[in-house]
């Protein structure tokens, strides 16, 4: 026999819930502005994302990995973009998208856990902090309603913490019959603790309307849209993306992977419609790869990458680095990319411009009072 715990559980399921991954995690706050974060787990390879062609060592270095330039688009005179993100391409040339190279985040190891476990604490070691820098970010902001139940077995560590958020993934399970649903209202509506999980349950089913149980990049992207354009919606979100890691067969798997996130991001930006003028998306990894390519078609972990920003109010159309270049004085322990630019700097003046805060007391309200200072004018008001 069902619990009321458990019988409340499969039926949520049923309402659009329980997904591994992707997950996409949401928090309501009093702005009109939207702000999304996009983690790539695995260590994205930022030099063959947006690839430093008119660097000398660059093709000595990849070799068979290097990419071709030909069927790229050129951003600059030093920098090309990847063949598979044409979306982005797109963005670029309409200065909705902008790029930092040589980034990193405090962490200087190669651990996956630990890394990533700095970038999305705001910490400078692993697990010094206990909760999320996205966490902190919801506190800036005047809370419009509580809204803490979670439709994923965990809430991602960029947004724990005592801020209220709520999670949602899709399910392909079938959708509840709606007179179950009522059934199951009607049961807990004298429930002082299981009525709230349920009203946000059902909050939640709604906002997600007909976007579909699909896992696919668009239906991500689009679901992702589905919440972040509506009047009662959410205005912060997190998109979890995996399989960066791409230690072997480089090539064809980075290619899968950027285009899943272009197409991602362009569903995103299509389905907020007038207000991805007011939409500001970061994408970001825990760490990089190695300069040089390694024996198994791949590369292996290393340090400094790439960070993307897009939206219809960013300042884009532009590549910032403070390139340290690829000669072997010039690589971090000779064998990464050295980092020039900070992560939190950047985290910090992005979110900071892309909500309205200010980006001094934002940095130090996300990554404490040693924090550098932010990254701006990177987002119009």
């Amino acid at each position: 026999m069902l619990s009321r715990r458990k019988f409340l559980s499969v039926a949520a399921a049923g309402a659009g819930a329980m997904l591994i991954a992707p997950r996409i995690a949401f928090a309501s706050v009093a702005t009109d502005r939207r702000f999304v974060f996009v983690i790539q787990r695995g260590a994205a390879d930022g030099l063959n994302i947006v690839v430093p062609y008119a660097e000398p060592a660059y093709a000595t270095l990849r070799g068979a990995l290097a990419i071709d330039t030909a069927n790229a688009t050129r951003l600059d005179g030093t920098f090309a973009l990847h063949p598979a993100l044409t979306q982005t391409a797109a963005m670029y040339a309409k200065h909705e998208a902008l790029f930092v190279h040589a980034v990193a985040s405090p962490y200087r190891d190669r651990s996956h856990f630990d890394g990533q476990n700095v970038l999305e604490t705001g910490g400078t070691a692993p697990y010094q902090m206990k909760d999320g820098w996205l966490n902190r970010l919801v506190a800036q902001l005047p809370a419009t309603r509580d809204n803490a139940i979670a439709f994923a077995p965990t809430v991602p560590m960029a947004l724990r913490g005592p801020a209220a958020v709520t999670s949602y993934a899709p399910s392909g399970l079938p959708q509840a019959p709606d007179d179950l649903l009522t059934r199951v209202s009607q049961l807990y509506d004298q429930d002082a603790q299981l009525r709230p999980l349920w009203e946000s349950a059902m909050t939640a089913r709604g906002l997600a309307g007909d976007a579909g149980a699909r896992q696919d990049p668009a239906s991500v992207g689009k679901l992702a849209a589905g919440f972040l354009s509506r009047e009662d919606g959410p205005r912060i979100a997190m998109i979890e993306t995996g399989g960066w890691d791409t230690h072997t067969a480089q090539n064809p798997r980075l290619a899968n992977q950027l285009k899943a996130l272009d197409t991602m991001i362009a569903a995103l930006r299509d389905g907020m419609g007038a207000q991805w003028s007011k939409t500001t998306v970061l994408v970001a990894t825990e760490f990089g790869r190695t300069a040089a390519a390694n024996g198994t078609g791949g590369t292996d972990h290393g340090t400094g990458s790439v960070a993307m920003v897009f939206g219809g109010a960013v300042a884009g159309g532009r590549v910032m680095a403070d390139w340290p270049g690829l000669k072997p004085a010039d690589l971090y322990e000779a064998r990464d990319l050295k980092p020039t630019a900070s992560l939190d700097a950047l985290i910090a003046g992005v979110a900071s411009e892309s909500l309205g805060l200010d980006p001094g007391r934002t940095a130090v309200a996300l990554f404490g009072k040693t924090a550098a200072k932010p990254l701006t004018a990177l987002v119009h008001a």
